[in-house]
């Protein structure tokens, strides 16, 4: 047994030929703002303004960008190289070995299947408390909130996600035209917002930008950075698109175009969004679960509260698509290899989708949906994420040195300079989070660890060849 023996990049291909090639860069990128313009934006600016940072919660959002387009172009170097399915694990096994591997797909599974139950519960919120009431047809609360909030289950949340599964489980042609279309309108709200919000703001609202009580390290940085660590959870999605690889057409070129247009057009969205929204209202008032909404409220323009309320259901409901697909193949490449029962790794022959774990991902996210509320969630998430940002990032590093996989697409630019750097940086935000979130997911690790050593090490397709 070698737990470090290396994948070739040759059986991941062949196993992949399976899925087909249909997403172009325009897909990608679609796919991409689908999934990182969602409860990030509609939820999170709010959240962290009151929480962290004041209204200069834009320039944490600002620095999550940049540090994720960083991270992107290493993404985007893996995908050319090896256009394959379950991203940083796959690379990973490639790269590193297949334990390496395996931890990396275990803290994806947390990421992706956390965001898709994170993204429900937003989904939820918005839609009982704008939609539902606004017809006086207000659930019980037993059935609106979890077991943590004094509920039973959050229902809403657990039918979005059945519905979504129901899509996926019909291709990936039909879900790309569903996601197109959303994608359209809630961009669409968005800038409506900031159009319509920016002639209501209140430059006395901007007056301290950046709060001294947040200022907790040096520099007075402090609330600034934890921010930032925070709204990671805005910004995944870009690296689901690697996820995507085996299914797009030209990855060398498409992927670089699909993760950098995502991540450029979400942070002139973000900014101006989280502007707009602090400039409408102290940040001291926007710890709510629907924030731009009820800033709408507070200028009294009723009608724009609907608009937003409906860009905001299209905005989760296209994030839960790409993380939901984004989840199901990794779950797909786990089972492939072995690591993971090999029912999970079988393709629908009439669809051509991996129907077993498009099903075992629906049950994960509905109960987690339905039972967790949405900050446990989300702090989760941005640790599996920036595990996964260190070691793709540093793992450029060898990859270059491999004479055996040849890329003629997309490398990033200024070697080794800026792969050391994402990869500092992921380390940084790492350490920003909060203690409680290191230590949940040190325990989610743990557990990975002994699944790999008691079935996944036996099973495993590399170690039985």
């Amino acid at each position: 047994m070698n737990i470090f023996k290396k994948e070739s990049v040759a059986n991941f291909l062949s196993a992949d030929a399976r899925l087909q090639k249909t997403l172009t860069a325009k897909d990608l990128i679609a796919l991409g703002i689908g999934a990182v313009i969602g409860t990030g934006i509609f939820i999170l600016p709010g959240h962290e303004a009151a929480s962290h940072a004041g209204p200069a919660v834009a320039v944490a959002f600002l620095i999550a960008a940049l540090v994720s387009g960083l991270v992107g172009m290493a993404y985007a170097e893996f995908s050319s190289a090896m256009p394959i399915a379950g991203s940083a694990y796959s690379f990973g096994s490639v790269i590193y070995g297949e334990f390496v591997g395996w931890i990396l797909g275990w803290s994806l599974i947390l990421e992706y299947f956390l965001a898709v139950s994170a993204e429900a519960t937003g989904f939820a919120a918005y839609f009982n408390h704008n939609i539902l009431a606004s017809f006086v047809l207000n659930l019980p609360k037993a059935l609106q909130a979890s077991p943590m909030e004094g509920g039973l289950i959050n229902f809403t949340a657990v039918v979005i996600v059945l519905i979504i599964a129901g899509i996926l489980m019909m291709g990936t042609e039909l879900s790309k035209k569903v996601e197109n279309f959303a994608v359209i309108v809630k961009v669409a709200i968005i800038i409506l917002f900031i159009i319509v919000g920016f002639f209501y703001v209140k430059t006395s609202n901007y007056v301290p930008f950046y709060p001294k009580e947040f200022h907790s390290v040096p520099f007075g940085m402090g609330g600034i950075f934890t921010a930032a660590a925070t709204v990671f959870f805005a910004f995944i999605g870009f690296d689901a698109l690697a996820s995507n690889s085996a299914e797009t057409i030209n990855p060398g070129k498409n992927v670089i175009k699909g993760i950098l247009g995502t991540v450029i057009i979400a942070v002139i969205l973000y900014v101006a969004f989280s502007l707009v929204l602090t400039g409408i209202v102290n940040y001291k008032e926007l710890n709510v679960d629907d924030p731009a909404a009820y800033a709408l409220q507070v200028v009294h323009l009723t009608a724009w509260n609907k608009l937003i309320t409906i860009g905001a259901l299209f905005g989760i409901f296209t994030a839960m698509v790409t993380m939901f697909i984004g989840g199901s193949r990794l779950v797909y490449a786990l089972g492939r290899d072995g690591l993971l029962p090999k029912k999970l790794g079988q393709v629908s022959q009439k669809h051509a989708v991996p129907t077993n774990a498009v099903l075992i991902a629906t049950v994960v996210q509905a109960v987690f949906a339905g039972l967790v509320p949405l900050t446990q969630l989300a702090s989760l998430i941005n640790a599996g994420t920036l595990i996964a940002f260190t070691f793709i990032s540093f793992g450029i590093l060898k990859l270059r040195r491999r004479s055996d996989i040849q890329n003629t697409g997309f490398k990033m630019p200024w070697y080794p300079f800026l792969p050391i750097l994402a990869g500092l940086c992921s380390i940084f935000f790492i350490i920003m989070l909060p203690d409680i979130t290191k230590i949940s997911v040190g325990i989610w690790l743990l557990i990975g660890i002994a699944v790999y050593f008691t079935y996944s090490v036996r099973h495993s397709n590399l170690q039985n060849q």
